[in-house]
């Protein structure tokens, strides 16, 4: 975005006389573009919190051997109950103890 060195408002790009120009809506300043401008910058993807807790909130959880985890077979998985769909949809969701994937059993 570039914005109008007179009176601080947004440029467009105009073409009314058959050239590319930046042009304000507000006042009379134009600008011609002569060569191609472009400009990419890249964001910094922000730390995904987690939200129940992270690995520490898991070793006073409760754990069972009756699901196995599907990723690297480890026996034993911390679990709890949470709704998030209707009632008739499956509520346990289960953590690997050893490679803390998750998944929902039903």
């Amino acid at each position: 975005m570039l914005f109008c060195p007179t009176c601080a408002n947004i440029l467009i790009i105009s073409s009314e006389t058959g050239y590319n120009k930046w042009a304000c809506n507000t006042c009379a300043y134009e600008f011609p573009i002569a060569k191609q401008m472009t400009s990419r910058t890249r964001l910094q993807r922000k730390a995904v919190d987690d939200v129940l807790g992270g690995e520490d909130a898991w070793k006073n959880a409760d754990s069972t051997n009756a699901f196995p985890c599907p990723k690297c077979d480890s026996p034993r998985a911390y679990y709890y109950q949470l709704q998030i769909r209707s009632a008739d949809e499956p509520m346990t969701t289960c953590i690997c103890t050893a490679c803390f994937h998750q998944w929902r059993e039903g």
